[in-house]
């Protein structure tokens, strides 16, 4: 049994060493992947959709390579093969994290500091927060949250649940080039093309299941599941983002709150639509989205060790049959 339930257990595992630990201090493997990328991205550069596949398919591949060799060396040793999984699973998780980082946006607000809550929420959010009020750090914020507990959390998890090692490494190098070169911009539009649609597929089925998680957590913090799934029906489809929209919607209708709106980047301004039906969030929010966020968390990592320990099980009897077969 512990053959079939090594996957599952190392998620699990890894899991629970992101939520008491958050990400590596030093030496941490994502930001080494960033490097290399920079690396690369200087030898293969070129305003090009084949230059930037290149690029991409290299990198993920890569990833993806590393994950088989991990998966490899424990292929007859269940011990290793829970090890290496927990190791990769907790190296590619990054929610405790993000939950530290609007903790201490919340504490800022909360302290009237509006400068401090300004500079910490440059961690998590893209667009210009000098132009924000403590309001608008606060939606800033809460979407963000919104959005990385699909990309940071549910989508590893599903993905580790689904290929393994593979699919965790894998996973993690494709979002972390979506966000170094997946941009709309004169440098980008085209070498980042490839990335950014890859990221999008692998985050199509992890958007919704976050979405779907968002909803039925609603409870937890006091909303209602239907408003978040009326969120999702009527309303992720105005978000630019094909994932991002499902997840936003989903989390503003549980948290009863509105989201979306005008958006600048880098002095271009983004309508990303009205999600939800209340008030805009207020900085007493962030706590409670945290609250959902970590809800939708351990609903993750349950269907994900659920959905490994079912694959392996499967696997096990399909085994079983071309022995007795032959």
């Amino acid at each position: 049994m512990l053959a079939s339930a090594a996957r599952a257990t190392g998620i699990l595992v890894g899991w629970l060493a992101d939520r008491a630990l958050g990400d590596p201090q030093r030496f941490h493997p994502v930001a080494g992947f960033g490097t290399l990328a920079l690396a690369l991205e200087r030898c293969l550069y070129r305003n090009t959709r084949p230059a930037g596949t290149l690029y991409a398919a290299t990198l993920v591949g890569g990833a993806v390579a590393l994950g088989v060799a991990v998966e490899s060396v424990g292929r007859r040793r269940p011990l290793i093969r829970v090890l290496g999984t927990a190791v990769a699973t907790w190296a590619v998780l990054g929610g405790r994290s993000l939950a530290r980082e609007a903790e201490a946006i919340a504490d800022a607000l909360e302290a009237g500091d509006l400068p401090r809550a300004q500079g910490r929420v440059r961690n998590l959010v893209s667009r210009d927060p000098s132009v924000l009020d403590a309001d608008g750090v606060a939606r800033a914020t809460v979407e963000s949250v919104a959005e990385n507990t699909s990309d940071a959390v549910v989508a590893p998890l599903l993905w580790g649940a689904v290929a393994g090692v593979p699919g965790l490494l894998g996973y993690r190098a494709a979002n972390t080039l979506d966000a170094m070169v997946g941009y709309r911009n004169e440098r980008y539009t085209r070498f980042g093309w490839a990335a950014a649609r890859l990221d999008d597929l692998l985050n199509w089925g992890p958007a919704r299941l976050a979405g779907a998680l968002a909803g039925l957590c609603a409870p937890v913090v006091g909303g209602a599941r239907g408003d978040a799934w009326r969120a999702i029906r009527e309303q992720a489809a105005a978000h630019p983002s094909p994932n991002a929209g499902v997840v936003e919607s989903a989390f503003a209708g549980a948290l009863g709150v509105r989201l979306g709106g005008r958006n600048v980047y880098g002095g271009v301004v983004e309508d990303r639509g009205v999600l939800g039906y209340g008030e805009p969030p207020r900085p007493a929010d962030v706590a409670r989205t945290n609250r959902l966020a970590a809800a939708v968390s351990r609903g993750a990592v349950l269907t994900s060790a659920g959905i490994a320990l079912a694959n392996a099980l499967v696997a096990r009897r399909r085994r079983r049959a071309v022995t007795v077969g032959a």
